[in-house]
């Protein structure tokens, strides 16, 4: 029989009144089973819930409408068919009122057995198709698909104003053994709230916001926004295909590192949003001759005051500074104005909010259960369970995502140590031992290497970089050698060491000179990033500039000659906003940055040092090219401790001029200074942090020295120099 005739149908009993009781209240926890069309005894049923209709009438694709049979005043409906009544819709009445309702149940499942098997292993690197609020079209209808991971739920609903945040509407299917439960709600579109009501064993759980949702509402409503991830027309063409020369280990590389809110505000002290981002940041980050910016985690994260490290919304960028659309043409502004940007990720931790992670399905799902393992005590966080398949996936799919839909360039990993060692910050009795009762964590090491062997397999053009503090070797060496596997290592030591020499009065540096020659003994063990980050200005460390001793202008002089050591220094740099120009005090997350003391000379001073430092450190080979190799390195003077001078070349390829960096950290201007140099000929004066242009004194060498015949540091030639107080200077070799 056709469609066009299709008529009732008298079969046994449409449904029993236990079932009926149990849509009505809730408890149901397979209502595919039971509600919209199945065959039955020769012939079709269709059986709706639709809480508040009265009478309810089936509208078949083709062919008249029929009405139901209520079986349940709580709004349960039936009808018998002698055939297939195809695509369907309802017609629901209270008294006078009159609404059509699509009917999700009538749906075929989306999640193939090719993803419940990559799901099951935890090899899903497209975790994001299944999962999430995801706006698509299904059996020729535009809606909605939800997914989410909660194995020990005994019900999922989602729920939202499209629902009027009834858990009984729009109750999702299990997906075989995976945990995964799914539904399609047609007719939805993009910027519609919604969370996941879960029944757990003991009851029903927190509203929780979706792990995969790919937008998010701020407090205080904490939800997750369907979203298209789907049509965007993507304009970084020229970036794309040019970023693996940008972020190889022999590119120049010098960071920004960036807290979007606190950046700078509009005129109400609102945060920008990413167009207004887009607009100053992006041209701003180019003037001062940066190469990338790094965002503090967008992901979406309850509190302000964590800076984004405590996340919740792991593929959502955060709604603080508008929408996914609005977050993909800010990185397309950033790509235009040939800038990559890197986002710091922090697959170590999340907090416990109830709308997050934590207890998700009414078990210890991403964290561990034993609080010696699923706590952090430094920051009151649950630790993600790195041991469990699906946790992995979870993360390792997260990475892939930002990498893949959002053309994300790097990742900077946060708080890597304490994922290395079971007993980061904790005391005796307070962490278990690994299987050979040692303190490494054996699953956090393979969580690390297989994200960054999916990253890399994923574009060997992106980069990876690691927060790491101690002296965990590998960091930076690939996986099939031993490694972890980043592209780069945050060079904590360096930055430990450099501050700690800089801190002191110049009369007592003579006594901690070795300070900075032990960095340069280590240089190259790992593909380091030198970071003067937003770690190391708050907290009360106070700011770079409070940190030099001295007075006024002593203090800038100081912090000039710091910023010379940084760029003079083997390693990609890394600098965090605000300290381009000497902010005076540490770092306040809740306002912008003091850009008005850019009318003071000593503050705008600074910011032009960083600017031609940038510029130097890109346009010289030498200072960049063996940024990680040994060979790009040679002492000339590391032992004027008395003196507090320190001479080094750096080199570039065979043809590329050496480049001599000269560093004076005592408080004395040395004339007649005596320098051997490897080659003779003219050593020109590239840059002097003394020049007046950077609020100094003026000193210098009238632009460069001629080699002389003298031998001085086991070289047959030397230069005369004059080396002025707290300054670093920088020489190329120009000809004869």
């Amino acid at each position: 029989m056709s469609k066009s005739s299709v008529q009732p149908h008298s079969p046994a009993p449409l449904l029993d009144a236990q079932t009926c009781a149990r849509l009505v209240e809730g408890t149901q926890s397979d209502p595919f089973a039971v509600l919209g069309k199945h065959a039955l005894d020769g012939g079709w049923v269709v059986r709706a819930f639709v809480p508040g209709a009265e009478a309810l009438t089936l509208i078949p694709e083709t062919g008249a409408t029929l009405e139901m049979v209520c079986l349940h005043e709580g709004g349960v409906f039936a009808l018998a068919l002698d055939s297939d009544p195809g695509a369907y819709r309802f017609a629901a009445r209270h008294g006078h009122d009159t609404w059509r309702v699509d009917d999700p149940y009538r749906f075929a499942p989306l999640i193939g057995a090719l993803d419940e098997h990559l799901i099951g292993e935890g090899r899903h690197q497209r975790l994001w198709h299944v999962l999430g609020g995801r706006v698509m079209v299904h059996q020729g209808m535009e809606g909605v698909r939800f997914g989410v991971w909660a194995p020990n739920a005994c019900r999922v609903s989602v729920v939202g104003d499209f629902n009027a945040w009834d858990g009984r509407r729009h109750v999702l299917r299990r997906c075989g053994s995976t945990g995964v439960w799914e539904i399609f709600v047609p007719g939805l579109g993009a910027g519609e709230r919604y969370k996941y009501e879960l029944l757990g064993h003991d009851g029903l759980l927190p509203l929780k916001a979706d792990p995969v949702g790919f937008q998010a509402r701020l407090r205080p409503d904490n939800c997750s926004l369907t979203a298209r991830l789907e049509g965007h027309d993507w304009q970084d063409s020229a970036w794309m295909a040019s970023r693996a020369a940008r972020q190889q280990t022999d590119a120049p590389i010098a960071i920004y590192e960036v807290h979007l809110g606190s950046w700078a505000r509009d005129d109400q002290g609102h945060w920008l949003d990413y167009d207004a981002l887009a607009a100053r940041l992006v041209p701003y980050v180019v003037e001062m001759g940066f190469t990338h910016i790094e965002v503090l985690p967008l992901t979406e994260h309850p509190f302000d005051g964590s800076w984004g490290y405590q996340p919740l919304g792991l593929y959502a960028p955060t709604a603080r500074h508008g929408d996914m659309a609005g977050f993909r043409h800010f990185v397309e502004a950033v790509h235009g104005a040939g800038l990559g940007l890197i986002l710091d990720w922090v697959p170590a931790h999340f907090p416990t909010d109830d709308h997050g992670l934590a207890r998700f399905d009414g078990s210890h799902l991403y964290e561990h259960a034993d609080p010696r393992e699923g706590f952090h005590p430094d920051w009151n966080t649950a630790i993600y369970n790195h041991g469990r398949t699906e946790v992995v996936n979870f993360l390792i799919a997260n990475a892939l995502y930002w990498l893949v839909e959002h053309h994300i360039d790097g990742l900077r990993v946060d708080a890597v140590a304490s994922m290395l060692y079971r007993d980061y910050s904790r005391a005796e009795g307070e962490w278990v031992p690994n299987a050979e009762g040692g303190r490494e964590n054996r699953e956090a090491i393979a969580f690390l290497q297989a994200m960054n062997t999916a990253a890399y397999a994923e574009d060997p053009s992106i980069m990876t970089v690691a927060e790491e503090s101690t002296a965990w070797p590998g960091v930076s060496r690939p996986v099939h050698d031993g490694g972890l596997g980043f592209g780069y290592k945050w060079n904590m030591g360096w930055m430990h060491d450099t501050l700690e020499y800089v801190s002191k009065d110049p009369m007592y540096r003579s006594h901690h000179h070795g300070q900075i020659g032990f960095g340069l003994s280590y240089a190259f063990s790992e593909n380091y990033v030198l970071p003067l980050s937003h770690d190391e200005v708050v907290h009360g460390k106070g700011s770079l500039l409070q940190k030099m001793p001295g007075q006024g202008g002593e203090r800038f002089a100081n912090l000039r000659a710091l910023y010379a050591l940084m760029y003079a220094h083997p390693g990609k740099k890394l600098l965090f906003m605000g300290q381009e120009f000497a902010q005076p005090f540490e770092w306040n997350h809740d306002q912008g940055l003091p850009w008005h003391l850019l009318d003071d000379p000593a503050h705008a001073g600074i910011k032009a040092l960083i600017g031609d430092l940038n510029r130097l450190y890109r346009t010289h080979p030498a200072l960049h090219a063996r940024d990680c190799r040994a060979d790009g390195f040679e002492w000339i003077d590391g032992a004027a401790a008395d003196a507090n001078v320190f001479a080094w070349l750096r080199r570039g390829e065979d043809a590329t001029p050496p480049m001599l960096a000269v560093l004076n950290f005592s408080g004395q201007e040395h004339t007649g200074w005596r320098l051997g140099v490897p080659a003779p000929g003219f050593w020109a004066e590239r840059l002097n942090t003394d020049a007046a242009r950077y609020g100094g004194g003026d000193r210098g060498n009238l632009g460069g020295a001629q080699s002389e015949a003298v031998g001085a540091h086991g070289r047959a030639h030397s230069l005369v120099l004059t080396l002025p107080p707290l300054s670093g200077l920088f020489f190329e070799l120009a000809g004869d």
